[in-house]
């Protein structure tokens, strides 16, 4: 079983910047893929950012590229994802997950979740 606790959302102003954090527990954290998905009102989870277990591959939805960061610190069990150059479109519920096995960008595959933490950006 892997816990996953969120942590570093908040409301900030178009153009700023607010780092995430994912901690797991429970099992030998460095073992699982972990990714970021988020959920605005009404619309679909969507697949943000996933990093390896050892944390050499990274991999981004488009609409974040170049802006946001998804990084790992193994001895901390933490996964972070850096957001910079917010917009308004980037508000949402933002939620880590965590799974053994190959890259995928689809939520379903993902075994474990988050409580989730929101980001509000403002123009």
């Amino acid at each position: 079983q892997v816990l996953l606790v969120e942590s570093g959302g908040d409301l900030v102003q178009a153009g700023g910047s607010l780092r995430l954090s994912c901690a797991g527990s429970g099992v030998t954290f460095s073992s699982y893929r972990t990714g970021w998905f988020r959920q605005a009102p009404g619309k679909e989870r969507e697949f943000v950012a996933t990093i390896s277990g050892g944390g050499y591959l990274t991999y981004y939805a488009d609409s974040v590229k170049g802006r946001f960061t998804i990084s790992r610190d193994n001895a901390k069990n933490t996964v972070y994802l850096q957001m910079n150059s917010l917009k308004p479109e980037d508000t949402a519920v933002y939620y880590c997950a965590a799974r053994l096995g190959a890259r995928t960008t689809s939520a379903s595959e993902y075994e474990y979740w988050g409580q989730g933490t929101q980001v509000t950006v403002s123009s």
